[in-house]
């Protein structure tokens, strides 16, 4: 049962899930959390994420309805919510913990030993399930290490995963209904029952990893003293007997240790004894351990190979062996909903019309959970069986009702569903078939032999015993011939087994339910005496009897009736109005409606019927049955003989004669005569009505046939148009973020624009303008209608040709194109072509940015200015004078330097003075000097170098430095003065 805080088989196409990967992930044990959305999921998923630690050592597998054609940027909206890595799947993907894994568009998903695997669907729109396939390959994979979230969506899907998860001891959290955007898939897992929270999407985080932390913890807490636990245990299975009615002290502890640990964890307590006393305290919650404990998972066909095996092979022996028209009797032990039953009604209907024979099929399902009862009455399922149940079976035998399924009447009057114990109830019995499937599994190996032995008793000799994959008939081999060594399919093979209480069971109870070794002696407690005696004394002294329903029809005959009711000429019907003797089926019906009406017992006497050539007095009863719930609506119909003495015959056979020669008795006996004829006279023309109104209602219910076929259409079309529509959503979903982001980046680039102030134009591949910044139409006039126009046609304020070629150029060739160009009205701008290139590496286009260099011109030329006068103040100078720049490359030299040097600017300036005049500067002290002198502010004087002449010869030279900065931006450079005549080197 779900805890809510307030704002506080179907076979997956082409994947084989059972194959074992020797490579797998064998650290199993961490949880996986298999998560399932639609419609309105990424807004739920944000906020779990956003809530959820990267390091929570759970492995996180989102299964979410994508359109198959469009590709999903989920992986990437998810990111920015969580710091954990979230991955698209791939075949064969390991499942790490601190990971979360997207399924991708248009495939299935299930997991094997750690291993996830995809397949493609085949299905078209509105018969995809992915989220239950995924969720039922989880369970079956990490058993109680499986956690199913059901977040926003239309539909069911995820409503058999998350049973399934539940069979398998896992947890199963569903969104708030309130807070989801599309509530159809959390209200559908949450009305199972078997949800264990109901909570908003950001508190989710919170809840499941308390609960992961502890739970393993708790488990191995529960199991370490194995005596106290198991006194513990056994009070409260008392509990539960005394609340319920039902012992589980059958069941292997080691289900119920994980069951009872579970309910334990989810309330944090970490032992038995605490919560024996959190039991006492809180009675609400022995029904909902009560709940955990049955785990009431089933679906129609449930393993569908199975059910073909018993169509295709059991059914039919069973059938041949019979006459037409004979009955075949079926119990289904731990029925739950229903759903097997009806699969086996709907079965051995198909075999009956396949075979064109005729069988009376009365289907037994029970079960101890009396919620489970009431739904298996109502035949209604939701829409998601059609998963298990193909189109052609939903059109046969069952009818859409507000948006459900519910079996029809032909096959529901097969079945009655009654609450029962198959471990101390009494069995049915004359059996042809028990389908008793995936109960077994939960008992004791003594149990398990009781409940054999019992199944033994009864069926009839040839009888079908049907089990779960899981379960055998272990030591009961002897009983049983197989017929289906793989799905478990036997045939009872002793035709005169003891009856089921003295069959010596291995178990006997105790009041208070523990179990004592069996008595190597005969036991008489375990002959029900009571049951034997009840049974001979009803044979004895109860008249013969009749349960109908209130159409007439037979459902159980105690006693011989022969002399009261005879089968009616045609086809074989138990229908006691056309089995009555003597017309008095017609009196039968009038009691029945009178009983029914007035609710009390209607007895009709010395009613006259003919048996065995003699006429016989008798008196018929009518009794409404209201109790138990089961039987509300049925009657018993008791036949009585009237004894009578020969001294009576006599006497009314001399008044007979003294009548004869009344002549009021002959005029009576006329009367009487003509009412008969009358009353033969109405009852005809009443079965020529009911024949008429018989034939309308079947042209009625042909027109309602046809027009359920085409709401079926409808349905179908509109389940088909819901899917797509899920996916569109989630799709818009998707798309509305990235508009958002879109919105956000187109915002701050137009802010970026305008801060800058350089003027820009988008061109497409064509050379038609795409965009352009505010600052780009000052420059070239452009307007907003101008988009689209050739960049050819707009006329421009710049004074450079060639633009409209260099962009060509630019696209050909892929290159930057960088050119200084002025405008009309005199100012400088850097123009700049580069190619468009999108987020896939595409050239789409070209952009051109003009950024103003009026400074930096203005700059340049007063540099320039300056220079020119330094030049010729320094060529004033008689000395050599040479001017470096920052990376000792020549900026300038005065004339008497080129004169002495032999040198000339065009082989001096531009270069590194260390490569000038064949390296003759090459010096490696003089190198040292002129880097300190930029470093450290440092100047030296007279520095000694040898220098070959080419007309003095070698002669040594003495070279001045010091650091200058010239113009407004006080460039660096080094000023060198050389002293050619009157060198003395050493002096700083």
């Amino acid at each position: 049962m779900a805890q809510k805080e307030e704002s506080k088989e179907k076979p997956i196409p082409e994947v084989d899930y059972k194959k074992k990967d020797k490579t797998a992930s064998r650290n199993g044990s961490f949880h996986i959390v298999g998560i399932g959305a639609s419609a309105g999921g990424l807004d739920a998923l944000k906020k779990f994420f956003s809530y959820m630690p990267k390091d929570s050592g759970l492995g996180f597998v989102l299964v979410q309805h994508l359109d198959p054609t469009h590709e999903s940027s989920l992986v990437e909206l998810l990111s920015k919510y969580t710091p954990m890595d979230v991955i698209q799947v791939k075949d064969g993907m390991e499942v790490k913990p601190n990971h979360v894994y997207v399924i991708p568009p248009n495939k299935y998903m299930g997991i094997s030993h750690g291993l996830l695997h995809l397949s493609e669907i085949k299905e078209p729109h509105g018969l995809k399930m992915p989220i239950n396939t995924f969720l039922e390959s989880l369970a079956d994979d990490k058993k109680d290490n499986s956690i199913a979230i059901i977040l926003s969506g239309f539909g069911a899907d995820g409503t058999t995963g998350a049973k399934s998860i539940k069979l398998e001891g896992g947890m199963v959290i569903a969104q708030d209904p309130e807070s989801a955007e599309s509530d159809g898939m959390p209200i559908s897992v949450i009305n199972t029952g078997l949800v264990d929270f109901v909570l908003p999407p950001e508190k989710i985080p919170t809840k499941l990893i308390s609960y992961v932390k502890t739970s393993r913890k708790i488990m191995q807490k529960l199991i370490t003293d194995d005596k106290n636990n198991e006194e513990d245990l056994q009070t409260i299975f008392r509990i539960i007997r005394n609340h319920t009615g039902h012992d589980f002290s059958t069941y292997k502890e080691s289900t119920m240790y994980r069951r009872i640990g579970k309910r334990a964890n989810l309330h944090q307590i970490d032992n038995l004894k605490e919560y024996i006393h959190y039991l006492h305290r809180n009675p609400q919650e022995v029904e909902h351990l009560f709940q955990e404990l049955l785990i009431n998972v089933t679906s129609f066909f449930r393993d569908p190979e199975a059910f073909n095996v018993i169509k295709t092979k059991a059914i039919p022996e069973l059938m041949a062996s019979k006459k037409e028209g004979d009955t075949i009797r079926l119990w289904v032990p731990g029925c739950s909903s229903g759903e097997e039953v009806y699969s086996l009604a709907i079965i051995l209907r198909e075999v009956m019309a396949s075979m064109g024979k005729y069988f009376e099929i009365q289907i037994f399902g029970t079960d101890i959970d009396e919620d489970a009862i009431t739904s298996a009455r109502k035949g209604t399922y939701p829409k998601n069986i059609n998963v298990d149940v193909n189109q052609n079976r939903l059109r046969k035998f069952f009818i859409k009702k507000e948006g459900k399924f519910q079996v029809k009447n032909e096959i529901r009057e097969m079945a009655v569903f009654a609450v029962h114990n198959v471990l101390k109830d009494p069995p049915f019995a004359k059996l042809d078939i028990i389908s008793c499937r995936n109960l077994l599994i939960y008992l004791k190996s003594d149990a398990q032999k009781m409940l054999l032995s019992i199944f033994n008793y009864a069926l009839n000799k040839g009888g079908i015993l049907f089990l779960g994959p899981s379960e055998s008939i272990g030591d009961s081999i002897e009983s049983f011939d197989v017929v289906d060594k793989k799905w478990k399919i036997f045939k009872s093979s002793l035709s005169h087994p003891l009856p089921w209480r003295m069959v010596e069971s291995p178990i006997k109870f105790t009041p208070y339910g523990e179990r004592t070794a069996k008595s190597e002696h005969f036991d008489i407690e375990k002959i029900d005496l009571t049951n034997l005696a009840v049974k001979k004394l009803l044979d004895l002294y109860a008249p013969p009897s009749v349960i109908i329903n209130d159409q007439g029809e037979i459902l159980y005959i105690h006693g011989k009736i022969g002399k009261y009711l005879e089968p009616a000429p045609g086809r074989a019907r138990l229908n006691i109005f056309d089995m009555a003797k003597d017309n008095t089926g017609f009196k039968i019906r009038s009691a029945i409606q009178n009983a029914a009406s007035k609710t009390k017992d209607v007895v009709m006497e010395g009613l006259k019927i003919s048996s065995n050539g003699d006429d016989k007095i008798i008196n018929i009863t009518v009794k409404p049955l209201q109790e138990p719930e089961i039987m509300r609506n049925l009657f018993i119909v008791s036949f009585e003989d009237v004894l009578i003495k020969k001294d009576d015959k006599r006497k009314i056979k001399i008044d007979l004669n003294t009548a004869e020669k009344d002549n009021r008795i002959v005029e009576l006996e006329q009367e009487l005569r003509e009412l008969k004829e009358r009353l033969n006279v109405t009852i005809e023309e009443m079965e020529t009505s009911y024949e008429e109104l018989k034939a309308a209602n079947e042209e009625l219910q042909s027109m309602n046939e046809e027009s359920q076929s085409t709401n079926e259409e409808l349905e179908t079309s509109k389940e088909e148009m819901q899917s797509i529509n899920e996916e569109l959503a989630t799709v818009n979903s998707e798309l509305q973020i990235k508009i958002d982001e879109l919105t956000r980046a187109n915002d701050d680039m137009k802010n970026l624009f305008n801060s800058t102030e350089i003027a820009t134009i988008f061109l497409d591949k064509e050379m038609n303008i795409r965009n352009f910044t505010p600052e780009a139409s000052n420059l070239i006039k452009i307007r907003k209608s101008d988009v689209g126009r050739p960049i050819g046609d707009i006329v421009t304020n710049i004074k450079y040709k060639d633009m409209e070629a260099d962009i060509k150029r630019v696209l050909d060739k892929l290159v930057l194109k960088e050119q200084e160009v002025q405008s009309k009205d005199d100012d400088w701008y850097l123009m700049r072509i580069l190619p468009y290139r999108t987020s896939q590496d595409v050239i789409d286009g070209v952009i051109v940015t003009f950024v103003n260099v009026n400074q930096r011109m203005a700059a340049e030329e007063k540099i320039k200015e300056a220079l020119k006068y330094a030049e010729s103040l320094i060529n004033t100078i008689k000395e050599p004078i040479l001017v470096l720049d920052q990376d000792l490359k020549v900026f300038s030299g005065n004339k008497p330097f080129y004169e002495v040097f032999k040198l000339n600017p065009g082989d001096t300036e531009g270069k590194h003075i260390f490569e000038i005049d064949n390296g003759k500067w090459n010096d490696r002290n003089l190198k040292n000097l002129l880097e300190k002198t930029l470093k450290e502010e440092y100047a030296f004087n007279k520095f000694g170098l040898s220098y070959k002449f080419v007309d003095y010869g070698q002669k040594k030279i003495c070279i001045s430095g010091r650091k200058s900065y010239e113009g407004e931006v006080e460039k660096e450079m080094i000023l060198l003065t050389i002293d050619v005549d009157n060198c003395n080197p050493g002096g700083e």
